[in-house]
């Protein structure tokens, strides 16, 4: 979801829905228009037919096997997941660059909550993109002059929200077939629903589609269901950051000055350190997957991805179950709760979850 992650896959998803942002601003420099319409062109430019090169004698054997299974699961996407049947991911960019755009997040030194960016179609998010990485460490670099925490991500993944007919890309060809066929169903769950100004609910939906569509994909070819163990890691892992993330959030609101707050600060992350080696030592003795993201520079920036991806998703399975596991019917809840209010909105998620439980 951007050099190494945790959740890798999710927050490389998280990211790309933002890129809207790239075409659609109503605010910033010329020079950030500039850069966008530029990107955008350069894909549509170099995009290519998955249908002409996988019949294309000079493609590459192994190139063209995946395109292949991409192209069945965008098939199924539509056909049995009743997802949008469109141009989108039946085009292929070979890029230049291990990822399509870098994004930038940042966060005021002292607190959790993100440096808005806003949108007119995608609201305000967390982050703002850029198609060349030295134009993202630019950006970095003027946030950073004003005193706040930042951080720089790649992206192998592009959204435009049916803007336009987004192609696959080869920096998501790192990616296994699963992930990125998931990638596939839950960018277009985004085409088909998308409330402005609300990522927990947005992304909460398309996980939800993705999860279940993959399993519903695997099903259909005889396969069984999805390993859980990189799942079940991957939670217990957000679990410790969103918990370094609240005693932040609690330090912010006290009342000591600024240097014992750094100080304060730095000795969290150091404990978040601790308590991290000492779960993983317990609980995954042989997996050091997310050992250098820990090891990495931590600042609040880092932080802002997590927790967004999984906050409604049990209470999208709720409703999912209520509409007899049919997806026109999942749908025609969903978008009925994307027209309530916000408060209302998350007033019946908040519901369906103590359902689930």
């Amino acid at each position: 979801m951007p050099g190494f992650v945790p959740p890798r896959t999710r927050i490389a998803r998280l990211i790309v829905i933002a890129t809207v942002g790239l075409l659609l601003c109503a605010c910033g420099s010329l020079r950030y228009y500039a850069q966008a319409a530029h990107g955008q062109g350069v894909l549509i430019v170099h995009r290519r037919a998955v249908s002409e090169l996988v019949r294309d004698p000079a493609t590459d054997p192994k190139l063209a096997m995946r395109l292949r299974q991409a192209q069945q699961a965008r098939r199924f996407a539509s056909q049995r997941l009743a997802l949008p049947d469109n141009r989108s991911y039946t085009g292929y960019v070979a890029l230049d660059r291990p990822y399509v755009v870098w994004n930038v997040f940042a966060a005021p030194r002292f607190s959790v909550q993100a440096v808005p960016q806003c949108f007119p179609v995608a609201g305000c998010v967390a982050y703002r993109g850029w198609f060349r990485e030295a134009d993202a460490q630019a950006d970095a670099t003027r946030l950073q002059a004003h005193g706040d925490d930042v951080w720089v991500g790649g992206v192998p993944a592009y959204s435009t929200l049916g803007w336009f007919a987004d192609p696959i890309l080869s920096s998501m060809l790192r990616w296994d077939d699963d992930e990125l066929d998931g990638t596939i169903f839950h960018e277009l769950a985004h085409q088909l629903i998308y409330v402005k100004g609300d990522t927990a609910f947005n992304e909460s939906f398309a996980s939800f589609v993705q999860s279940e569509g993959l399993r519903e994909w695997r099903q259909s070819r005889g396969l069984p269901p999805p390993d859980e163990h990189a799942r079940a890691m991957e939670q217990g892992f957000t679990h410790l950051v969103l918990d370094l993330r609240t005693r932040l959030e609690a330090l912010y609101a006290s009342d000591v000055d600024a240097s014992a707050m750094d100080a304060d600060k730095q000795r969290e992350i150091a404990a978040f350190r601790v308590r991290y080696a000492q779960w993983r030592e317990h609980d995954w003795p042989d997996d050091h997957r997310y050992d250098a993201w820990v090891a990495m520079p931590i600042n609040n920036a880092r932080l802002l991805p997590f927790g967004l991806y999984d906050r409604w998703t049990p209470a999208f399975a709720v409703l999912f179950q209520r509409a007899g596991r049919r997806w026109p019917a999942f749908y025609a809840s969903v978008r009925q709760l994307a027209r309530e209010p916000k408060v209302r909105r998350d007033q019946a998620l908040q519901a369906l979850l103590q359902q689930r439980s």
